[in-house]
């Protein structure tokens, strides 16, 4: 016998947003009918061509291949002046395809070395701006190549991550093929050494905007040549030296913005610099180590110009930058976008200052260092959802970043900082990404989907998430063709679908659905996205009625796929998660069947079991426990070498994490209902694994090693096995000590088993003479061990004033007091076959006076009104004749007042159960 494990846990903006009123409206005005035919190449033109201008890259190039029509409008020159590839595989065979396109192409972003190398492809000479990421393996000679073939560059960016293997002659060359180059920023440059610089000063005389990010080294006195330079950022840069960059930096006559945020510059340096330079306007100095612990910075005096550093209050600081009242406090971005007078001058610094604080925020937040709680509370947070409002899609999708990653304390254990996720809800942030996620622009799309999957770790803002319509975003973002976006929507169900409240939403969503079809689509090559799936319908899955949705969808198929060819163990983990919630629904739906019915799902949950990785064989002997419930399950689990794998895993989990060992412990519970496995148990050496469990300190393992040992106790030859190899003091303790009664009753009911008669002797093999004597003395010493603790565990379920209450009385409220003292609650789901009815029923002649009462107690337990199946109890007991055998017990003289109270009790429960089967 045994019982079910069930694990339900786990460890743009609204102006770019398309609206399906607007899209509604237009059908209206064109006069076509909703119910009826529509012929789509009647649409006009610009209708076409707006339609066109939703769809990324490849949907457009493919819609356009259905007519000619549609093949001329497709490649106008509006639809193709911006291309984001990041989201798609891009190889020469692709750029090559799609240049006939490119000719008037001028914005481009690309992730990889891949792509990098593909640009030249496209033939688009009339490229204006690069932006890559995923940059480390991009070298000197590809970037080399990327410039000379597009003269007309004016911006240049390559970043956040670092580009290690680029070096300052790929910066000359910049210079030398780049004339007018505006804008150049980079990050992880080894050396910027001052040839690269001054060829930059030389040849590049439009050069505004330069940052070199989280560098090794870079030449300062060089930056001085550099006199167009207006904004200039060295974040992150190390080895800098401040006291060259106070004497010289300030002589640089255009220079407005400078950005030293995350380097080890101190007051003198800042000092030096505000009070010298003529044109600077905006110092930002954030996450300064040296700087903040700098007492005397307090009274620098600025001389007018803003200095943007943790202590100071950003926003305050930036409202003087504006003469209108009106741009005071949080809104002050948002007032300044939305503001009809625009200054040249002041745009420029504001695009910059949001472009540095979202970069500085999220290097910041990946960081994580110590201290800066209150910044992030009282204005990172918000500085965060300003920035997601920004014009610029690059600043909104880093600040989106920057909010999945600052509220991340621990990323193993997926902890988030309660508070942090609270300020970001309270001050809007969850409608804010909700409709950054309904954005047309993929980019977006992922990053939102992110943090609001971060976010809704916390069970709060789970909760907001989810009143605000997120589940339904959610869904749809999982239905995408692009991966990354996909794969973060499904880690925001998986998060979401933790909470018990907002499983049928999900499902109501179509979200069930589109997790299944996300592990079809992404079968190969997208481990991210499978993970995540498999672990968001392992949590649906232990709903009973989304169970029954996700094996509808084609769960069982695509989990077990999953969990046979997969060899990522993140997806394994959570693949066989799955499949152990799915079959723990056994009494009230099929799915526990069809599990174990899919082929190779039971061959690929053994083989699960050898796995390395410990999270993986848990999950895969929980499965294997709830799926041997059924009995063709538990058969055929023995079959595909489940008994021996179970055994080798019990043999190895003895230092383990108490979930493996408790799984392990259960799923050879679950075998050994049948007197088959248990004998093959014993055979294999599972008895003396499973006694080492008993002796673990969780209360979980013991019950299910106890369990296990109590079936296999059944079996004479096992029980032998569990005297010899030490099992009866391991049981004696279980029995007087685990704070599990589940435990202790087990332990005690195996005890009995072993000890009912002279069977262990009867079995025993044959011996000399003295080693008989000696084994018979042992044997006794263990029997009277054993009897002594089954007595004083089921006197601390009697009441003696009760009890004699209920000797003089036979009065339904006196059995009933000692019915309620008695009761082991979690004992009503354990299911008994006749043979182990049968045998508590003789145990009931037995002359040991405590088993007699022992074997009551147990038939009380089994038969209690209102146990899961005390009904099929009461029908075994009564079709074995059982009834006689009770009311002889309770009468008899030499019976204890246990054993005669408590037949008492089960003959009323075998008459309770007579009156209403019918019923039922």
């Amino acid at each position: 016998m045994t019982r079910r494990v069930r694990r339900k846990v786990a460890k743009k903006g609204k102006d770019d947003a398309v609206s399906l009123s607007y899209l509604e409206i237009e059908v209206e005005d064109l006069g076509l009918e909703r119910n009826g035919d529509v012929d789509w190449t009647s649409l006009p033109d610009d209708t076409v061509i707006q339609l066109f201008s939703c769809l990324n890259y490849r949907d457009r190039a493919s819609l356009s291949s259905t007519c000619k029509t549609w093949r001329v409008l497709g490649a106008s020159q509006c639809l193709w002046s911006s291309l984001d590839l990041r989201a798609h595989k891009f190889d020469t065979a692709t750029a090559t395809s799609l240049a006939s396109r490119c000719v008037y192409l001028q914005k481009l972003r690309f992730r990889g070395a891949e792509s990098a190398d593909a640009i030249i492809h496209l033939q688009a000479k009339n490229l204006r701006e690069i932006s890559g990421d995923y940059c480390r393996k991009i070298t000197d000679a590809t970037l080399s190549v990327i410039v000379a073939r597009h003269e007309a560059l004016e911006s240049l960016q390559l970043g956040p991550d670092f580009c290690e293997r680029i070096t300052g002659d790929a910066i000359k060359a910049i210079a030398l093929c780049c004339p007018k180059l505006k804008k150049l920023r980079l990050s992880g440059i080894k050396d910027v050494y001052a040839d690269a610089i001054n060829a930059l000063a030389k040849h590049c005389p439009t050069l505004v905007d330069i940052g070199f990010l989280d560098c090794l080294n870079v030449d300062e006195a060089a930056l001085e040549n550099v006199s167009s330079v207006r904004f200039l950022s060295v974040a992150g840069t190390s080895n800098m030296k401040w006291d060259v960059v106070s004497h010289l930096w300030h002589k640089l006559p255009k220079l407005i913005g400078l950005d030293v945020s995350r380097t080890d510059i101190g007051s003198a340096a800042i000092s030096r610099l505000l009070s010298s330079s003529l044109s600077l306007k905006v110092l930002c100095a954030l996450n300064c180590p040296v700087l903040e612990e700098e007492t005397s910075i307090s009274t620098t005096k600025t001389n007018g110009k803003l200095l943007l550093a943790l202590f100071s209050d950003i926003f305050r600081e930036l409202s003087s930058l504006f003469a209108e009242t009106s741009n005071k406090g949080r809104n002050m971005f948002l007032d300044w976008r939305c503001s009809k007078n625009k200054d040249k001058n002041l745009n420029e610094i504001m695009t910059w200052l949001e472009w540095i604080l979202s970069h500085t925020l999220l290097r910041t937040a990946e960081s994580n260092p110590q201290g800066l709680d209150n910044f992030w509370l009282k204005q990172g947070a918000a500085l965060l959802l300003s920035l997601m409002q920004s014009s610029q899609e690059d600043v909104q999708e880093r600040a989106a970043t920057g909010l999945a990653t600052f509220v991340v304390i621990d990323d193993e254990n997926a902890s988030i900082d309660r508070g942090r996720a609270e300020a970001v809800m309270r001050d809007g942030g969850i409608r804010l990404l909700l409709n950054l996620a309904k954005s047309w622009h993929e980019g977006l799309q992922s990053e939102a989907a992110k943090a609001l999957a971060n976010l809704s770790v916390n069970a709060n803002v789970a909760k907001a998430v989810a009143e605000e319509g997120g589940i339904n975003i959610l869904a749809a973002l999982a239905r995408s063709m692009n991966r990354l976006v996909a794969e973060e929507a499904a880690g925001g169900l998986w998060n979401l679908s933790v909470g018990e409240e907002h499983k049928a939403a999900i499902a109501e969503a179509g979200g069930v659905k589109a997790l299944v079809d996300l592990i079809f689509k992404w079968s190969s090559g997208g481990d991210g996205v499978l993970e995540r799936a498999a672990g968001a319908l392992a949590n649906l899955a232990a709903d009973d009625k989304c169970s029954m949705e996700v094996s509808i969808a084609g769960g069982v198929h695509a989990l077990v796929m999953l969990a046979r060819n997969c060899k990522f163990e993140g997806v394994q983990e959570q693949a066989a998660r799955a499949l152990a919630n799915l079959a723990s629904h056994g009494d009230s739906n099929s799915n526990n069947a069809a599990v174990g019915q899919e082929a190779g799902a039971l061959e690929a949950l053994v083989q699960l079991t050898r796995s390395p990785h410990e999270g993986v064989r848990q999950e895969a002997a929980g499965a294997l426990w709830n799926l041997s419930f059924d009995d063709r399950n538990r058969e055929a689990i023995a079959a595909a070498g489940g008994v021996e794998a179970l055994v080798t895993l019990a043999q190895s989990c003895s230092n383990a994490s108490p979930g493996l060992q408790e799984r392990a412990a259960g799923a050879l519970w679950g075998l050994s209902v049948s007197e088959a496995n248990s004998i093959a148990i014993g055979r294999e050496g599972g008895v003396a694994p499973l006694i080492a469990l008993a002796r673990s300190d969780a209360e979980d393992v013991h019950e299910t090693a106890a369990g296990a040992l109590w079936n296999l106790a059944f079996n004479h030859s096992n029980a032998l096995r569990i005297v010899e190899e030490g099992g009866v003091p391991a049981l004696v303790h279980l029995c007087s000590s685990s704070l599990s009664k589940m435990a202790r009753f087990m332990a005690a009911l195996a005890l009995a088993y072993m000890f009912d008669g002279s069977r262990i002797d009867e079995f025993a093999p044959m011996s000399s003479s003295s080693e008989s004597t000696s084994k018979s003395v042992s044997l006794d010493g263990a029997r009277r061990m054993a009897l002594k603790h089954i007595e004083a565990f089921i006197r601390t379920f009697s009441n003696p004033q009760a009890f004699a209450a209920a000797a003089a009385s036979s009065a339904p409220a006196a059995l009933a007091q000692v019915t309620e003292k008695a009761r082991i609650q979690e004992a009503g789901h354990l299911r008994c076959s006749g043979a182990e009815i049968g045998r508590f029923v003789s145990m009931l002649r037995n002359s040991s006076s405590i088993l007699k009462a022992c074997a009551a107690f147990a038939l009380l337990q089994f038969t209690i009104p209102g146990g899961r199946h005390a009904v099929h109890h009461a029908s075994l007991m009564q079709g074995g004749g059982a009834a006689r055998v009770l009311r002889a017990a309770a009468a008899a003289a030499t019976s204890p007042i246990e054993a005669k109270i408590f037949a008492r009790i089960v003959l009323r429960n075998l008459e309770h159960h007579h009156q209403v089967e019918p019923s039922i």
